[in-house]
């Protein structure tokens, strides 16, 4: 498993975005990445950096309101 937090440039886009980790990555695996490109974002993890979510930024700011709500608590 690899455990340390690095950034590499998106395969699938010719821009290369340019990646932001997480300010709460410790370097232990656990290192979410993003990126802005189009007007949309980009989501990855850093330990898996050819698979990548895309969304719109009100989309993830009202998944983050909802996730701080506890919105989605089991």
């Amino acid at each position: 498993m690899n455990t340390s937090c690095t950034s590499a440039p998106f395969a699938g886009n010719q821009h290369h975005p340019r990646w932001r980790k997480s300010s709460y990555s410790v370097g232990e695996g656990q290192c979410v990445e993003i990126a802005a490109s189009g007007g949309r974002l980009l989501i990855r993890e850093s330990d898996d950096p050819g698979v990548v979510l895309t969304t719109a930024p009100a989309t993830l700011a009202a998944f983050l309101r909802g996730a701080k709500a506890g919105t989605f608590d089991a």
